[in-house]
């Protein structure tokens, strides 16, 4: 997918001042990016395909009802800040406890407007205080086998998690074979034929059970 197919699919689906926003966000990123590695400088000229639109294709999967999201290690805003602009009635909580991305998540937030509906936990996720949430999602935050347990807290049986995992998705819903359980599902990302995404309800700690799969639905 090119750089214009990419922003062609999304100005299809949301208003042209959330198309505006989006780019404003775009600029942003890259201009910080000469005072921090926010992205990878191989991924600065696929913006749209490799973080706005990797970032928006998560919103489908939640439920509608959603108006709590907390995103996991959110680095330079993806996939929460971009999830604040596409739905004006969510109210996001952006993780992330380096000094120098904390001051940038919340400066963007301010300069893209959307200050009131989100905020910016600058701290290590086992500080904070537990609350829960509708949705979480977490990009290239830990392996699923440490971030089951460390994002447990702030989830109710209904939560959804969104968890891009690119190749890595089997086999780390393996490795928590035996230790979680829940409703997993394994769904291809459309910015990456050899990606996808974990999408997870119900999730619990199973407490002295024998080991057994999770289930799984989907490519595996």
């Amino acid at each position: 997918m090119t750089e214009d197919e990419a922003r062609e699919a999304i100005a299809t689906t949301v208003p042209r001042e959330t198309v505006e926003k989006l780019h404003q966000l775009i600029v942003l990123v890259t201009d910080e990016m000469s005072r921090q590695n926010l992205i990878a400088a191989s991924t600065v000229d696929h913006i749209w395909v490799r973080h706005i639109l990797d970032s928006t294709q998560l919103l489908p999967l939640a439920p509608e009802r959603a108006t709590r999201w907390i995103d996991l290690g959110s680095g330079a805003g993806f996939p929460g800040m971009v999830i604040a602009l596409l739905r004006d009635t969510m109210q996001v909580t952006l993780v992330e406890s380096r000094r120098k991305r904390i001051d940038f998540l919340s400066f963007m937030a301010e300069q893209l407007g959307i200050a009131d509906r989100v905020r910016v936990a600058g701290a290590r996720l086992e500080t904070l205080e537990p609350s829960p949430h509708d949705v979480i999602s977490a990009r290239a935050f830990a392996p699923l086998d440490r971030l089951l347990p460390l994002a447990q807290p702030f989830a109710r049986p209904d939560t959804v998690w969104l968890l891009p995992k690119g190749r890595s998705a089997a086999s780390e819903l393996e490795a928590v074979t035996g230790t979680w359980q829940g409703d997993f599902n394994i769904v291809p990302s459309s910015t990456d034929p050899e990606a996808s995404i974990i999408v997870a309800s119900k999730v619990s700690p199973i407490r002295n059970a024998p080991k057994s799969k999770p289930r799984s639905k989907g490519r595996r």
